[in-house]
């Protein structure tokens, strides 16, 4: 097991992320910091072998020419030339903008051209995927980006492999470097992370080197990260979960970090065995995977976070009681508040931690707004507001859109619905603009599907209002069934009205569906969210 965490003393985390670098290979250099799979075996460095990793890639960022406050694109999966990239990247003086890797060509070209990426590194062959191949077949015009380098696959044309990029550092002397990383301020932009516009256009929200250091630090107390903890990063490093609750939250603690590329339930368990893995964070999915495999290895989980509207109470405790994990816990979080908003602590009973996601991050505030901005008492549901230092700068040149989000008293506007209870802990309901409302009554989403998921044929919902004549709008379910449903994918079946009489026990009649529509799959875009609109369309 590993050591009790010993916290950093308030005010005396690294206040950049080079500095961060730095005191990780200061502090833990010969602890095991990052290991990759490779077709020879475990690949393993150390936090000291890290360091000088990043290092030769801050010099090679700068010896490529690229200048300090230069946004500069990741678009590639989960591994350890992504972790030493951005990190060389960011302690050369640069912006970092991940992609995401389920972006289609004009998606990421898009990013590239509002964000005036000067530079790309991506990979060719990634699930079948030619990034650089996709981005030319588009005809995309990208006037500002000069530089393309290949973490991964074979570079044609101007691209440049990795291993002649990090040569080309040699011409920049590791004084140079090492004065460039110093000159990096705690609040100059560290990253843009583009939200996932499902409600329009994707904005980017800026962070700051300085916010993103302290709201990590403080989530890894409450998340109870340790020294010597070893962390599968299944959460893919373009989400703010991945790099953020993932990478920087090891360097923050002395954790390993062990990148898996995409997961697959009985690789990701022989690794938890053989790798002795004590730290598994994801979406509910990933646990509900690893419970249904028989003849599960052994293994040293004591720490396991997830986080969505719909954990079922049932998951917590079969976590907890099937898997043998300890501590779990849930949390809530948004690009445009660094990531996270709230945390729940991880000795708190099933109920709660499946059914909130806990009071808001150590430092910072959270309340419940109605229509007319005033704060709601606890039980009733308006908009999630967020105050504090994990409020982003605000989004990347759009001044109106950043005075609609953040008010002059500072408070994040986060288009979230939710409740606070007696203790201050939240319950997220939905969207604002999913809501419906029937018969005057105001229907949210997110709590009809989180009651949907715990029926036993329906594995995935998504609930959407649609209009009606007399109530004005009802629900309507898309529902994915288990496979042991009657029937396969959309030629199963479900029994709508012993449904509803299961639904009108659990949930107020208003709330209740009128309508329920089989699909094979539900309809996501490139961050896995539910694309609501399309349901719209179909209902």
């Amino acid at each position: 097991m590993p050591p009790e965490r010993t916290p950093m003393p308030p005010g005396t985390a690294p206040a950049t992320i080079p500095a961060l670098v730095r005191h990780a290979a200061r502090v833990h250099g010969d602890r095991e910091a990052l290991v990759t799979e490779t077709a020879h075996g475990p690949v393993r460095r150390t936090f000291a072998q890290l360091g000088a990793d990043v290092e030769a890639a801050a010099r090679a960022a700068a010896g490529a020419g690229l200048r300090p406050g230069d946004r500069v694109a990741i678009w590639a999966p989960n591994s350890a030339e992504w972790v030493v990239a951005a990190l060389g990247l960011v302690s050369a003086g640069a912006v970092l903008v991940p992609l995401n890797t389920r972006y289609r060509a004009a998606e990421a070209a898009d990013i590239l051209r509002r964000s005036r990426a000067t530079a790309l590194f991506t990979v060719r062959g990634f699930l079948g995927n030619d990034y650089p191949a996709m981005l030319a077949a588009e005809g995309a015009d990208l006037p500002d980006l000069r530089l393309t380098v290949l973490l991964a696959g074979e570079p044609e044309g101007a691209a440049v492999s990795w291993a002649d990029h990090l040569a080309g550092g040699a011409s920049v002397s590791a004084d140079d470097a090492r004065k460039r990383s110093e000159a990096v301020r705690a609040d100059d932009v560290c990253d843009i992370v583009f939200t996932s516009g499902t409600t329009g256009r994707p904005k980017g929200a800026m962070s700051t080197h300085g916010q993103t250091l302290r709201v990590f630090q403080a989530w890894s107390e409450v998340a109870t990260l340790r020294p010597g903890d070893r962390y599968l990063l299944i959460n893919p490093f373009f989400h703010t979960f991945g790099y953020k609750a993932g990478v920087l939250a090891c360097l923050l603690n002395g954790a390993t970090m062990l990148p898996e590329a995409v997961f697959d339930a009985e690789r990701a368990a022989r690794r938890l065995a053989r790798e002795r893995i004590t730290v598994l964070m994801g979406p509910p999915t990933i646990f509900s995977a690893l419970l249904a495999l028989p003849g599960r290895p052994p293994h040293a989980l004591r720490l396991a976070g997830t986080g969505a509207a719909d954990v079922p109470v049932d998951l917590v405790r079969r976590i907890r009681g099937e898997l043998g994990v300890p501590d779990v816990f849930t949390a809530y979080g948004l690009s445009e508040a660094a990531g996270v908003a709230t945390v729940c602590p991880v000795d708190a009973d099933a109920e709660t931690v499946a059914r909130t996601t806990g009071p808001a991050l150590p430092g910072t505030e959270i309340r419940v707004a109605g229509a007319d901005g005033g704060s709601l008492p606890p039980g009733e549901t308006g908009e999630i507001l967020v105050r504090g230092y994990n409020v982003m700068k605000g989004y990347l040149d759009d001044p109106d859109a950043t005075a609609r989000a953040i008010d002059a008293d500072g408070w994040l506007r986060t288009g979230d619905c939710g409740r606070l209870d007696e203790r201050g802990y939240l319950t997220v309901t939905g969207r604002i603009k999913d809501m419906f409302v029937v018969g005057g009554f105001n229907a949210y989403p997110a709590e009809i599907e989180s009651v949907l998921v715990r029926h036993p044929a329906v594995a995935d919902a998504a609930v959407v209002g649609v209009p009606d004549a007399r109530l004005g709008e009802v629900g309507a379910a898309f529902l994915v069934l288990h496979d042991g449903a009657e029937g396969k994918g959309a030629d199963a079946t479900i029994d709508d009205a012993e449904l509803t009489g299961w639904l009108r026990e659990r949930l107020a009649n208003f709330k209740v569906p009128r309508y329920f529509h089989v699909v094979d799959a539900l309809p996501r875009n490139a961050s896995g969210k539910v694309v609501k609109r399309e349901l719209r369309e179909r209902a």
